[in-house]
């Protein structure tokens, strides 16, 4: 198989790297942070490069591109650590967006490849744990009621894609529909703060609120669940960046940082960790690309192969993480110096859609048939 880019997708990574080098700097992320966490000033850099038609149809003013550039760009985007949430607005929203009527996709998918439109997903619930069948977000006489959490970026958003049930009890798999929901209509108040790496979220209520539907209840769970797998996909890759520019970062601290007279990078003990950590770099790539590769596949396939991913990233993200910042030793965890923003990014990472145990789990009961042995 080959698993070299394209000239076109190279041109890509690099157009997002120098949008990075020059316009996120650790500074300013630094000053976003202190800001809140999102920046639209900075958000509408990003879609500048015209990114945020990338998975937009052409005949929407979209690129019309697929989940490998999709991968290559979040790459990059963890590389700087840029916090705005283009996994969910540039790449979950437009494709969810794609399975709605004719009349809702001209309507919001040129607003999102132009920059003018902020759609993000809101299907957290409280108690929920990962399970997304868990939704107790009601849909009742043409009105949307309920709570969701952890919303990126969500009192900045312009439309919330929401699942709702339409019946029967929160756990059930069935009956859960997917919605439109914008921020401004009446019923619909958010609550903004900041997660452990300094990006933003929100708690989203809604009270009555009034919506669009996009998918019905025969498909909208098989749809979240879509949702999650480009969701994971996505964290796959940016996670490789992050780690990747972590290892470059603590490479050269040792080869600067001196003990004896010599610089710490000659310790043979340090360098077995070091390998240690790029071998846990190209565990994560190796599966990062595994998952990329099977967002095509049916669902019982793909569901399994994302899980697989996650799996490898929560364990390889952890290992890179803890052993990158011991070898910086004291500055490692200072809020001054940049490593430890990599580390917490990565902590962050380890939980969302769906922690190590939670993806064991489901790698568990899906390969009950192969007795663990990949088919």
């Amino acid at each position: 198989m080959d698993f070299d880019f394209s000239e076109d997708q190279e041109s890509l990574r690099e157009a997002v790297r120098r949008w990075v080098e020059k316009d996120y700097t650790f500074e300013r992320r630094q000053a976003i942070v202190r800001d809140g966490g999102f920046s639209r000033e900075a958000w509408d850099g990003l879609l500048g490069l015209g990114l945020g038609g990338l998975l937009v149809p052409e005949e929407h003013g979209g690129l019309g591109f697929g989940a490998v550039d999709a991968m290559v760009v979040m790459e990059e985007l963890g590389r700087g650590l840029v916090m705005e949430p283009f996994a969910q607005a540039g790449l979950i929203a437009p494709l969810l967006l794609q399975q709605a009527s004719r009349e809702i996709q001209a309507k919001w998918l040129p607003r999102i490849a132009g920059g003018q439109a902020l759609v993000v997903l809101a299907q957290q619930e409280r108690g929920a744990r990962y399970r997304l069948n868990q939704v107790g977000t009601r849909f009742v006489d043409g009105k949307l009621s309920g709570h969701k959490s952890l919303v990126p970026a969500g009192d900045m958003a312009d439309a919330f894609i929401v699942a709702a049930r339409v019946s029967g009890a929160d756990g059930d798999a069935q009956s859960i529909a997917l919605y439109l929901v914008e921020r401004t209509a009446p019923g619909v108040s958010s609550r903004a703060y900041s997660l452990q790496d300094g990006s933003r979220a929100a708690e989203l209520e809604l009270k009555g609120a009034s919506a669009s539907l996009l998918v019905g209840p025969e498909h909208g769970l098989a749809l979240l669940e879509f949702a999650q797998d480009i969701g994971i996909a996505a964290l796959c890759a940016e996670g490789v960046g992050a780690m990747e520019k972590l290892l470059a970062i603590t490479a050269e601290y040792m080869n600067t940082r001196k003990q004896f007279g010599v610089a710490i990078s000659s310790f043979q003990a340090l360098r077995h960790r070091m390998a240690d950590v790029k071998m846990q770099l190209e565990l994560a790539r190796s599966m990062s690309y595994f998952a990329t590769l099977k967002l095509g596949e049916a669902p019982q396939a793909r569901r399994l192969a994302l899980s697989q991913a996650k799996l490898q990233l929560c364990n390889s993200m952890r290992y890179v993480g803890q052993q990158c910042t011991q070898l910086h030793g004291g500055i490692g965890v200072t809020d001054e110096y940049i490593g430890s923003h990599y580390f917490k990014r990565l902590t962050v990472m380890g939980l969302q859609f769906g922690d190590d145990l939670h993806h064991l789990d489901q790698v568990s009961r899906r390969m009950q048939d192969t007795a663990g042995v990949f088919a």
